[in-house]
């Protein structure tokens, strides 16, 4: 949980002439809902939503809200920004305790690259996911999910299967086994992996040859 608490007012004119409005008076129109309780336009002061955004604890993190006093737990689902100045127009909030479960995006962190004989020999990562959905607990949310390459030779991939989850985390995705990352040869090892074979092709042919020569 970050130490982000932010002071929200409730709006009571909605629609895109309650949106404009809020605007104009330096505030962020938002939305709240989840739980038992149902959906609440609610508005943020702009310095202060841009502030929490910026400091790296506002997504993937519960957060706090307060209004008159009262204070409760939430989850950023989604920001809009601005297409053109990249500013927040738009936040909507989740309503989550500590034991709630949702579903959230988390990075994926690869780890002991330095000890892949394929990356050694010049292979390269091929990241087919950089980050997996996966069912967590509000209140502790990892900050990454680690995937190790120690053993991956040119040719391997990891599978989510492969992968240790945190207690209480499970992928989204539960129909199929589905790739994380693969690793590939580097265009200097094809072309060296083309040589050899190439180079044992032409000793193989010179040897059948030389026995056709011996049998004439």
């Amino acid at each position: 949980m970050s130490d982000i608490i932010l002071s929200v007012e409730v709006r009571e004119r909605t629609g895109k002439g309650g949106a404009r409005e809020t605007r104009r008076d330096g505030r962020v129109p938002g939305v709240l809902y989840g739980g038992e309780l149902g959906p609440v336009a609610i508005s943020i002061k702009d310095n202060e939503l841009r502030k929490a955004i910026n400091s790296g604890q506002f997504l993937a993190n519960m957060i706090t809200i307060e209004h008159k006093g009262e204070t409760q737990t939430v989850f950023a689902r989604d920001v809009q920004f601005d297409p053109v100045m990249d500013f927040p127009v738009h936040v909507d909030f989740q309503r989550v305790d500590e034991d709630s479960t949702i579903a959230v995006e988390v990075a994926v962190n690869f780890i002991n690259e330095d000890k892949s004989p394929g990356l050694k020999r010049g292979g390269v990562l091929n990241v087919v996911r950089h980050a997996i959905e996966v069912n967590t607990p509000a209140g502790s949310i990892p900050d990454a999910i680690d995937v190790d390459v120690s053993g991956l030779d040119i040719g391997d991939a990891v599978h989510i299967s492969a992968v240790s989850l945190p207690d209480g985390v499970t992928p989204t995705i539960t129909d199929r086994d589905f790739t994380i990352v693969t690793l590939q040869g580097s265009r200097a090892v094809i072309d060296e992996a083309a040589e050899t074979e190439s180079d044992a092709e032409g000793e193989e042919g010179e040897a059948e040859a030389e026995a056709a020569e011996g049998e004439d």
